[in-house]
């Protein structure tokens, strides 16, 4: 028979713990290029090669998020993906980049689940169905605005041309039934 042994901790220390995972998650996502998204001018030969590379890729689409950073020649593969082929076929085409020396495979795969497979049709019907939206952010060969979405929770990454659009969007994913959690990560251009 197995004996329970309960540790009280403080409150503060719980609180302060969290605080500084929630720092260290947001200082990382904010060090990394997202793979949809256009790079700079002075962004080096080997980042502009993986970011070709990555949106080429034959199964990436708007409810995938690949995103990377470059350390040198060593390259770190982010993101979530819906389909497991997507991300080994990543980590694959990285490996033959030259200059490249080693890769670090971090991207998640999101579960197989069939209500979040109906969450993620509504939501690209409630984004990209609504004329003010669709117009100018859907008819790319790679949208802007990826939706993910894992256990019911909605993510939405990507690059908007304004405040009033990325709060339109939010409106309209918010909207969607059988959602647990909107989570607007859609960034203003030029900000």
């Amino acid at each position: 028979m197995r004996k329970r042994i309960l540790v009280q901790v403080p409150l503060g220390m719980l609180l302060v713990a969290a605080l500084s995972l929630a720092q260290n998650k947001n200082q990382q996502d904010k060090n990394h290029n997202d793979a949809f998204i256009r790079g700079s001018g002075s962004e080096s030969r080997l980042a502009q090669e993986v970011r070709h590379q990555l949106v080429m890729l034959p199964y990436y689409s708007v409810f995938d998020d690949l995103a990377f950073r470059v350390d040198g020649s060593t390259v770190t593969l982010l993101g979530a993906v819906v389909n497991p082929v997507l991300k080994s076929d990543a980590g694959n085409v990285v490996k033959r980049i030259e200059g490249v020396t080693d890769v670090k495979n971090e991207i998640k795969v999101l579960p197989l689940s069939p209500m979040d497979n109906q969450i993620r049709r509504a939501m690209a019907r409630a984004i990209y169905g609504d004329p003010q939206i669709g117009d100018r952010y859907g008819y790319q060969a790679l949208p802007s605005i990826h939706i993910i979405v894992e256990n019911g929770h909605v993510t939405l990454e990507g690059v908007v041309a304004n405040q009033m659009d990325k709060n339109l969007i939010g409106i309209r994913a918010n909207s969607v039934p059988n959602v647990f959690s909107v989570q607007n990560n859609l960034q203003v251009e030029g900000s």
